[in-house]
């Protein structure tokens, strides 16, 4: 299995509107052959932040879901209410509760 774990800084007073297109995004790649989790949170620290995981059967099928229309749409909605560049890492799912890493 493949994961991701990606950081975005939302400008100043955007944070909940980033959270709701990210919360939408879920919702399609729902939809989307091969996609196990795709988690929004809110860092409790910095108010800008948002963190999301995603998880998938492997990276073809995340790479398939940024060319979904709807996905693409989202992700223009989305880019400027984010201030900077989204960072984050490429996972291995090695294992744990709630998931079978075949």
């Amino acid at each position: 299995m493949y994961a991701m774990t990606g950081k975005l800084n939302a400008q100043t007073g955007k944070r909940d509107e980033l959270v709701e297109i990210l919360l939408s995004a879920s919702r399609v790649v729902a939809q989307l052959p091969g996609c196990h989790a795709y988690i929004v949170n809110e860092d409790v620290v910095d108010e800008t932040c948002v963190w999301v995981f995603e998880m998938w059967n492997d990276k073809d099928a995340h790479d398939s879901s940024l060319k979904d229309e709807r996905v693409k749409s989202l992700i223009a909605e989305a880019m400027p209410l984010v201030g900077g560049a989204p960072s984050g890492v490429e996972l291995r799912v090695a294992g744990g509760h709630g998931i079978n890493p075949s």
